[in-house]
């Protein structure tokens, strides 16, 4: 499904800041449970992310979308042309093959907050397929990752950080 999506003004997505985004796939097909598609989704995001310098913190592919944990290096850094150049090439490589289309047409972000802390919110991803029922621990599930920190062990912390949309509101 396409949703629309609100974006921020684009002067919100450059610099050095660190971002908490959702791609689903097109329809929410699960695409990304062959595992050879996710082996090359995988790499591809590593090599975008390197390309555009900025730090993958933490990610995880799911069958039918990825989470990522992303923050720029430079002040130069865009997160949107990052999102763009990642999706752009993913999608041309998934449709040489299979002959259809891989991602939505947007993305879901957050910016992180000051008190939003990078381990949190990646142990917060790291336990989505644990929350999936797809693994038992979240070092058990092999599309899960990151460049900055040690995560097969941080990944044993139990999520304190949950998604805005997740969170409850006190009643």
């Amino acid at each position: 499904m396409n949703r629309k999506i609100t974006r921020l003004p684009a002067h919100n997505y450059r610099g050095r800041q660190s971002y908490f985004v959702t791609i689903c796939t097109n329809h929410r097909v699960p695409h990304l449970a062959a595992s050879t598609v996710s082996q090359n989704v995988r790499d591809l995001l590593n090599q975008c992310a390197t390309k555009c310098s900025s730090d993958l913190h933490a990610f995880c592919l799911m069958p039918d979308h990825i989470h990522i944990l992303v923050g720029g290096t430079r002040d130069t850094c865009d997160l949107l042309e990052f999102i763009r150049v990642f999706k752009q090439r993913a999608a041309y490589e998934f449709r040489q093959t299979s002959g259809q289309p891989l991602w939505e047409t947007g993305f879901y972000d957050h910016v992180l907050r000051p008190h939003d802390k990078i381990d949190d919110v990646a142990s917060y991803i790291w336990w989505n397929p644990v929350r999936k029922n797809l693994c038992k621990y979240p070092s058990d599930y092999q599309f899960s990752g990151s460049q900055t920190i040690d995560w097969i062990r941080k990944s044993s912390a139990v999520p304190l950080w949950f998604a805005p949309w997740k969170r409850k509101e006190p009643t």
